[in-house]
């Protein structure tokens, strides 16, 4: 699917762009979006990093991503803000991957870390497609 939608997007860009006139900083921001655009179209809406990355490219600031976890619920309540333990974890290591993984600064963190871990499975997966287009036009 991930090659699909990256290789429509790249015959998208050529048809739309006279590569005489097109100046190279523009036409590699397109194939970055590009990109961006056909592994959060393969990951589908299920993950919260595909929704992030659709909504930043579509340029909705109104559009939320909201988190798909479970709340920790006690005494029949649910829990008001975020758990004490995450509150310590704010910057290192874990403010980094919030920062490196597209929607993650409002995620708990068992959800940052099944979204970081299928986020790398697709940009593995998009560099892995990328060398092959690159091999393949070097013939």
């Amino acid at each position: 699917m991930l090659a699909l939608h990256f290789l429509r997007a790249l015959v998208r860009i050529n048809q739309t762009s006279d590569p005489s006139r097109c100046i190279v900083a523009q036409r590699s921001r397109r194939i970055k979006l590009a990109a961006y655009a056909s592994i959060a179209l393969a990951a589908g809406r299920r993950r919260a990093w595909s929704r992030a990355v659709l909504c930043s490219l579509h340029g909705r600031r109104a559009c939320r991503v909201r988190a798909l976890s479970r709340r920790r619920v006690s005494s029949g309540k649910k829990a008001k803000g975020v758990h004490p333990t995450e509150q310590r974890e704010g910057g290192g290591q874990v403010g980094e991957l919030r920062r490196l993984v597209p929607g993650g600064r409002s995620m708990e963190l068992c959800t940052l870390l099944e979204e970081a871990g299928s986020y790398i499975q697709c940009l593995t997966a998009q560099v892995q497609l990328m060398n092959m287009i690159a091999d393949s036009m070097s013939k």
